[in-house]
């Protein structure tokens, strides 16, 4: 796409006043960084960044049939979702493929707030809009998303509205922050602690500047949000997942609720059932790429015979621990953690090991238990 057929986020001319590297991704124009993909990834781990993921899809499912007609097409157990709490997601085809990753939720009592990929979001709308019945109905939303990550997150929202540091992760609320209608959630891509916070676009500028006000927050481009979730070994959708994979195939088992699996009520189910089962034929994992340039989307991956097994989804080099990683699939003989592979970059091989994800830990702040 050309500048000119690119779409934009209420904050397109926030970013480019900051002086933004700006690049098309998923049809917008977006900032990929601002002073560094490196020291943008650091100041994430050590203070707090600001992400715009206004690309991303908004929507709400509402109706006395939007649970059970959302549960069709997500393997997750929603009926019993409480008010105040979100899941992740997958939404599956027919044949158990992953149309897109989505979380949803319920920060309020008006049926199920849904966010999607931006690359996908128009397909999934589209998907729901053909196949929701009785009386569920989708309702696209013109909102702004804002994402603030990283272990400084929570005391610089808890200045804004106090009762955000009292959320834990995965819980949701629909409230008045900033002086407008917002949705909240307590998590994000980035491993990090954090919120993801929906608002009106046209306050989205406004908004986005009060916090950059704060000295412990700077604002983080694609590069690095890219970087810090490869770390935290979370797929992205249309790389590491896509409508091919399945969630048994994609390492998102945890996804699937024990009760859905009983009663195989959802697209696919057969398909994973069987290979719940059975084994997949393939399966991601996580490699430390031990030598040489970083393993790149498209990289082969081989057995350490040379044989090739599989390919690299996601790979570059980690900021964090000080070398290279990657995710990619293999067959499942070659997926215990310790085993000794190749990845061949630019023809030449170079030794990798399968290691346990995420690749740095993740630090979302869970409540104690009572």
């Amino acid at each position: 796409m050309t500048d000119q057929t690119l779409k934009t986020t209420p904050l397109n001319a926030a970013h480019r006043a900051l002086g933004a590297r700006m690049v098309g991704f998923g049809g917008y124009d977006m900032p990929v960084q601002y002073e560094g993909v490196l020291a943008e990834h650091r100041w994430t781990r050590e203070h707090a960044g600001l992400f715009d993921v206004s690309h991303m899809g908004q929507c709400k499912i509402t109706g006395a049939d939007s649970t059970a007609q959302f549960e069709r097409f997500v393997p997750g157990d929603y009926e019993i979702l409480k008010a105040g709490k979100q899941k992740y997601s997958v939404l599956l085809n027919d044949q158990g493929g992953i149309i897109d990753d989505l979380m949803a939720g319920r920060p309020d009592h008006d049926g199920l707030f849904v966010v999607v990929n931006a690359g996908n979001k128009d397909e999934d709308f589209a998907f729901w809009n053909a196949n929701l019945q009785g009386d569920a109905k989708l309702t696209v939303l013109d909102r702004a998303l804002i994402a603030i990550q990283g272990p400084e997150a929570a005391e610089v929202m808890a200045a804004h509205e106090p009762v955000l540091a009292e959320m834990g992760f995965m819980e949701t609320a629909r409230l008045m922050l900033f002086g407008v209608d917002a949705y909240v959630s307590r998590s994000g891509y980035t491993g990090e602690d954090g919120y993801e916070i929906s608002v009106p676009a046209d306050q989205a500028e406004r908004i986005w500047n009060t916090i950059l006000e704060d000295a412990r927050v700077k604002p983080i481009g694609l590069g690095a949000r890219d970087s810090l979730r490869l770390e935290a070994g979370l797929p992205l959708h249309g790389h590491d997942i896509d409508p091919t994979t399945s969630p048994v195939e994609g390492a998102l088992t945890f996804a699937l609720s024990k009760s859905r699996k009983e009663r195989a009520d959802f697209n696919g189910a057969d398909r994973i059932l069987k290979e719940l089962a059975d084994g997949p034929s393939r399966v991601r994992v996580g490699l430390h790429v031990k030598q040489g340039a970083p393993a790149r989307e498209g990289a082969e991956i081989a057995d350490a015979d040379g044989a090739v097994i599989g390919k690299v989804t996601s790979g570059g080099p980690s900021p964090t621990l000080g070398h290279n990683i990657a995710m990619g699939f293999v067959p499942p003989a070659f997926a215990a953690l310790g085993t000794e592979l190749q990845v061949i970059v630019r023809g030449k091989p170079a030794a990798a090991e399968v290691v346990a994800m995420p690749f740095v830990a993740q630090r979302y702040y869970r409540k104690p238990k009572a």
